[in-house]
């Protein structure tokens, strides 16, 4: 997206260290994790990590207090995603191979080499279309009205994805918004 320099605030002393280089990672997940952290802001021109003390961070105390309690008192609004397993963990991915003409074809070419299709009427409606989508690094991603840029898929990658978000266990129903929010 661009971004060359993120400040990043944290709760933990620990965390802020070991990505700092001030205190060694001892334990071999943490240690991984500090691995892709380092990885992930390399790109960057300006990176800062720092640990905010809990008096002087209310949210992250909260969310600190969040985390230590029993969700079973919770509201059904409040959406808490317990995980079963390590995300540092690697896994097999199966990698989806793009079809040649997809529906994001004709607004491609026309971004990147202003070309229109035959079809009088489609032209029209990629000419319409083409002012709600950007590409930055190859990818085509569309304006959100309430979210930030969203990566748009061919179709294969997004039953993919509607299959994973249904896939998660739910203790309750899940509307639109819910299912919408987790795919994003």
């Amino acid at each position: 997206m661009g971004v060359e320099a993120i400040v990043a605030l944290t709760y933990s002393r620990l965390a802020a260290n070991q990505i700092n280089g001030e205190f060694e990672a001892k334990d071999k997940q943490i240690e991984k994790y500090v691995k892709v952290v380092r990885r992930l802001v390399e790109p960057l021109k300006e990176f800062t990590i720092r640990q905010i003390p809990s008096g002087e961070n209310r949210r992250a105390d909260d969310f600190r207090k969040l985390a230590s309690t029993c969700f079973d008192h919770l509201s059904k609004k409040v959406l808490v995603e317990v995980l079963k397993e390590r995300s540092i963990d690697e896994r097999r991915v199966h990698t989806l191979a793009p079809a040649k003409h997809t529906w994001m074809t004709p607004i491609v070419e026309y971004l990147q080499h202003g070309i229109l299709p035959d079809d009088h009427e489609e032209a029209k409606r990629v000419r319409i279309k083409a002012p709600m989508y950007a590409i930055m690094d190859g990818v085509l991603y569309r304006k959100g009205f309430m979210s930030p840029w969203l990566k748009c898929v061919e179709e294969a990658k997004g039953k993919e994805a509607l299959r994973e978000a249904h896939a998660i266990p739910a203790s309750a129903h899940e509307e639109a918004r819910a299912l919408i929010g987790k795919i994003l």
